[in-house]
């Protein structure tokens, strides 16, 4: 009887963990349309992010109650009670990032309407960073890799970076042409929302630590011995 019982509670653990693969999958692919809607300045992509968001929302939902009804019947200890944890956390923070695509998607949407100076903040290098940082993020969850989870937590500053670059110059060009501000303020807050994309990405990062090690690690600069 109990080993029946770990059979099943061990065969429930791996289809948690093939849904949050999958959701991982459906969250790249709409970051990928998000960075493709900034390049193309293309409206109808945007709309179709936004319109599909939905998708995402319900299979959030869905391994959360799956996550939920396991630590209700099996009460899991130790490892395994620590990835329940950390695919709950994840869950949440894959769901968050398909909203910063969402918000990039509405911001896109604005300025692909919009009359355009002839400034231009190019979001190439920040959103391959960020794009980055994600496909490495489940990476080490698929392969319980602590380096590479590490490394995307160390990623996150150049971001940051790059957005305090474009806050400077899309700053500067608002000085200039006050009468595009609105323009300029949308071009800002897709740097906003990339950069909390990544913030997203790191929490994940922090998460595969914390499954690998059991160490929290999201108020220290380095992971505790």
């Amino acid at each position: 009887m109990e080993k029946r019982i770990r059979k099943q509670f061990t065969k429930e653990l791996e289809t948690i963990k093939k849904r949050i693969l999958a959701l991982g999958a459906l969250v790249e692919e709409r970051v990928q349309m998000a960075l493709k809607a900034i390049d193309t300045n293309d409206s109808d992509l945007a709309d179709k992010i936004i319109k599909t968001d939905y998708e995402i929302d319900e299979v959030e939902v869905e391994i959360e109650e799956e996550c939920l009804k396991v630590l209700a019947l099996h009460q899991p200890v130790a490892i395994d009670l620590r990835f329940i944890v950390a695919v709950i956390k994840i869950n949440a923070e894959l769901e968050r990032i398909g909203d910063q695509a969402v918000n990039i998607a509405e911001r896109v949407g604005v300025t692909a309407k919009s009359e355009q100076p002839d400034f231009y903040f190019d979001y190439a290098t920040m959103g391959e960073k960020a794009q980055a940082m994600l496909k490495m993020s489940l990476d080490a969850l698929i392969n319980l890799d602590y380096d590479l989870a590490f490394k995307v937590v160390m990623m996150d500053d150049e971001v940051d970076r790059i957005k305090s670059e474009a806050y400077d110059k899309i700053k500067k060009e608002i000085g200039e042409n006050p009468d595009k501000i609105g323009y300029l303020i949308n071009l800002f807050l897709i740097s906003r929302h990339l950069e909390r994309l990544a913030d997203h990405t790191t929490n994940i990062a922090e998460q595969v630590v914390y499954l690998i090690e059991g160490d929290i690690i999201r108020h220290a600069p380095y992971p505790q011995e």
